[in-house]
């Protein structure tokens, strides 16, 4: 019997299709289709494309896609399956992360690169009612640009119109990760290489059995932890929004850093530091 195709929105096919070093033209055109440069991405170093099964079992791991452009633009790509919230603080706080990690102890701020995070998210999360979204800084009155070297992109695939332009290379990838295996994909590859290339890949993995157990670990982990936050979310409406919020905080001690967790929570790296002394109080 026949076993269906992986689901390409699943982080860890996601970057076995677009993070791979073995078909970077993949992603040069998936980043051609969300950046629209004026000089085409035409090489792409791809970062990290090891990923070990200590990540697969880690429900707070980020196989995320790291990537420089041609262009020496710093990229990272995340994908969501589930509302998981602070998704706009979560996101600035990689992408202050990322800017910030390029220097070194005496270099020069000139040399920093333009850095742009990317998340791709199987939810409605903005107010917006395009699919696709973009952000850098402005001026709050005439929205002057102040600079290109930090951009934030969001693409929200139930945003995506049933009568959209499949001519349109966004459209096209978008279409592939919403259902690869559409009457839409299936003509998108007879025309698009790159998109015949990734559902090739998607069909290898979905054909071996070492990487298909490995999707369905992984699949089952980000159920278990979409559970596990909704449950304490639950939870917190019970007892109250703030006592919620710290039990997740308290939850998360063992496994997070206090910035992580504040990015998570909401609450002040403060407020997570008295959290933890009173954890390793309690453990004396």
């Amino acid at each position: 019997m026949r076993k269906g195709l992986l689901d390409p929105k699943v982080d860890f096919v996601f970057k076995n299709i677009f993070g791979s070093e073995k078909h970077p033209e993949i992603l040069i055109s998936f980043l051609n289709a969300i950046l629209q440069p004026a000089e085409p991405i035409v090489e792409v170093e791809i970062k990290g494309t090891d990923i070990a099964k200590h990540f697969i079992e880690d429900k707070y791991s980020r196989l995320d896609i790291k990537a420089v452009t041609s262009h020496q633009e710093i990229i990272n790509i995340e994908i969501q399956l589930k509302n998981e919230h602070n998704m706009v603080k979560r996101s600035l706080y990689y992408l202050s992360k990322m800017y910030e990690e390029q220097l070194g102890e005496g270099d020069d701020y000139a040399s920093l690169k333009r850095t742009i995070c990317i998340n791709i998210l199987n939810f409605k999360y903005l107010k917006t009612e395009v699919f696709h979204t973009g952000y850098r800084l402005k001026e709050i009155q005439s929205n002057e640009e102040l600079t290109d070297v930090i951009e934030m992109h969001f693409i929200e695939i139930p945003k995506l119109p049933k009568d959209s332009d499949e001519t349109d290379m966004l459209v096209a990838w978008t279409e592939f990760l919403k259902d690869p295996e559409s009457e839409k994909v299936r003509n998108l590859e007879l025309t698009i290489q790159e998109v015949r290339e990734a559902k090739s890949e998607l069909i290898r993995m979905s054909n071996n059995e070492e990487q298909r157990a490995m999707y369905e670990m992984r699949a089952k982990i980000l159920k278990d932890k979409v559970s596990a936050l909704n449950k304490a979310r639950e939870e917190g409406e019970v007892i109250g929004i703030e006592k919620g919020i710290e039990k997740v905080a308290r939850a998360l001690l063992d496994v997070l850093d206090d910035k992580m967790i504040a990015t998570k929570t909401g609450l002040s790296e403060q407020e997570i530091a008295k959290l933890r002394q009173e954890q390793l109080a309690n453990k004396s």
